[in-house]
């Protein structure tokens, strides 16, 4: 089976109790099936990209980023850049932008899932376009990592940290459905 068909086939399979995500699930199903370079920045209009919910060693802490573009701190993750295999993505910007080798999946079902619009990039001549982000649950071997230049900063963040950056609009609500989906063990 092809990566893209295997792909298909998770989200299909994908079952989500939480309002918000729901009408991404087959928003992203007709991306992928009318858009052959879905996989591919070139595809103007968005593309696929793979994110991790990467657990710290002894599973009580997030890593997130301080993203240098977008000013913001999101989970690791970043473009499939012609990569079909949107579990090998997560992995690899996981691994990238962290430092940190030796990173695995917790479950190999796709955790969440979220489409959001990035900004027009005037200097990269990039328009608006869409991110249709594959999420998956991961944990590192160690805390030690290393910034990456793509980042401002990276810190391991506990469940009590993320609803405190919450409540001060720091981070996503699509994150905190992360953390709600992780706490409550609902994946």
């Amino acid at each position: 089976m092809s990566n893209r068909l295997l792909l298909l086939s998770a989200l299909k399979k994908y079952k989500t109790e939480y309002k918000s995500e729901q009408p991404f699930v087959q928003e992203m199903i007709d991306f992928i099936e009318q858009n052959l370079d879905c996989f591919e920045r070139s595809n103007l209009s968005g593309h696929i990209t793979g994110s991790a919910w990467l657990l710290s060693p002894d599973e009580k802490k997030v890593l997130l980023t301080h993203h240098k573009k977008l000013n913001r701190w999101l989970q690791v993750g970043g473009h499939s850049d012609g990569e079909s295999n949107t579990w090998n993505v997560a992995l690899r910007e996981a691994t990238e932008e962290s430092g940190i080798k030796g990173i695995s999946f917790v479950i190999q079902n796709i955790f969440d899932i979220d489409i959001h619009t990035i900004p027009e990039n005037t200097k990269k001549n990039e328009p608006e376009h869409k991110h249709y982000d594959v999420r998956f649950l991961l944990k590192a071997p160690t805390e030690k990592f290393n910034i990456s230049e793509e980042s401002n900063a990276l810190k391991w963040v506990s469940a009590q940290e993320l609803y405190t950056m919450g409540e001060r609009k720091e981070i996503s609500t699509s994150m905190l459905r992360m953390l709600h989906k992780y706490m409550e063990k609902s994946y």
